[in-house]
């Protein structure tokens, strides 16, 4: 492959990934969350967050090329994943409010700049997904609007720009301008996000919360009345 090549498909490949990078989603609702609550490295939350995302797509994009792409577009196959995914974001959605209400939620860092290693290991402990690679593979999961762009907008464009097993340099451009669109979103808004919460009290901090849960708790209930209002149209 010329190298004019590669660089074409990176380049629509991070346009295309940049564009849906900035919709709003469950994924940038997760982002904030934990750019806010993890202490000492929360800036490195939207890399960590699109490491997981980047190992969830790479499985999707091999199961692609195998000829999976019809399984992923079977009204069934979404109505189920909606369903199991509205479950997982109303979990955490709820949980997040608890911890609020109950004032389980660490706010420290809105009182001093620095804080023990004892404290910042235990916050370290706490949150409703504590490991943010792990966290970005299951909100990904958990959008069925995820899988259904990869099976139908995501594999026409593998298709078009030729990507394949045969085309490895073209398979690699394809996945790395993918890959970066996402982290050329996300990793800004983790690090302004981390770095503005230092500027804002108590009570921004428990709205902007407020405000995060109650927007995953409304992206379940959207994807579970989805699936259910389709119920009737599903065939197995």
């Amino acid at each position: 492959m010329k190298l004019i090549d590669f660089w074409m498909i990176f380049s629509l490949s991070f346009t295309v990934a940049l564009s849906g990078a900035c919709s709003p989603g469950p994924l940038l609702t997760y982002t904030v969350i934990k750019s806010m609550q993890t202490p000492g490295n929360g800036y490195l939350m939207g890399l960590l967050i699109i490491t997981g995302h980047a190992i969830l797509e790479t499985v999707i994009i091999g199961l692609l090329l195998l000829g999976f792409s019809f399984v992923l577009s079977l009204p069934l196959v979404v109505m189920i994943i909606s369903i199991a995914g509205a479950a997982i974001l109303i979990a955490m959605g709820i949980n997040i409010l608890v911890s609020v209400f109950k004032g389980k939620t660490d706010m420290d860092f809105l009182r001093q700049n620095k804080m023990p290693d004892k404290v910042m290991q235990n916050r370290r402990k706490s949150g409703y997904i504590n490991n943010p690679v792990i966290g970005g593979i299951l909100v990904s999961m958990s959008n069925p609007y995820w899988w259904v762009w990869w099976a139908t907008l995501g594999f026409s464009l593998m298709l078009q720009l030729k990507v394949s097993f045969r085309n490895p340099a073209g398979l690699l451009a394809f996945f790395l301008g993918h890959e970066a669109g996402d982290l050329a979103w996300y990793v800004p808004v983790s690090m302004l996000v981390f770095w503005g919460r230092k500027k804002i009290n108590k009570t921004v901090y428990t709205v902007i919360l407020v405000f995060c849960a109650a927007a995953i708790i409304g992206f379940g209930l959207y994807l579970s009345l989805s699936a259910l209002l389709k119920k009737g149209r599903v065939s197995l």
